[in-house]
């Protein structure tokens, strides 16, 4: 069996207003979306410069639920993009909550976390430095032991 792609398939309490603030947020584009007559999006696609990210509305009848209805999210999207601290300043802009400011962090990028108004955490990075495994694990070390 060969794995072709990999994708996030985020459930949200409102997906319209979720691909609104994935666009504002982070310039994502509506691919498509298949709303039911009462307008519950049953499954949507946005671009993220080529990644596709897929979301629909919470569907409590098949246990399809967002992270607020569950008291909280243990995924964490990571965006990798060419300016952190301006994604971040736009998604909070957009209505995102700042999670961690961006900074500098071991392992190479300058990072940090915004939480959107779905429950769901955006880590957004960009790169710093190279880093091999071993020298990263020796910082890790390091920071673990103060």
């Amino acid at each position: 069996m060969a794995t072709h792609e990999l994708f996030a398939y985020l459930s949200v309490n409102d997906a319209a207003a979720a691909i609104a603030f994935y666009a504002a947020a982070f310039g994502a584009k509506e691919k498509y979306r298949l709303s039911e007559p009462s307008g519950r999006v049953g499954h949507a696609e946005m671009d993220f410069d080529g990644a596709t990210l897929m979301l629909a509305d919470e569907f409590p009848e098949f246990n399809f639920r967002g992270p607020k209805a569950v008291g909280g999210t243990s995924v964490t999207l990571h965006l990798h993009v060419d300016n952190a601290d301006a994604v971040i300043e736009q998604a909070v802009k957009a209505g995102g909550t700042l999670e961690r400011p961006p900074s500098d962090q071991f392992f190479g990028e300058r990072s940090g976390s915004v939480i959107d108004p779905f429950g769901h955490r955006w880590s957004i990075g960009h790169s710093i430095e190279n880093v091999a495994p071993g020298e990263m694990q020796r910082r890790y070390d390091a920071m673990m032991s103060k």
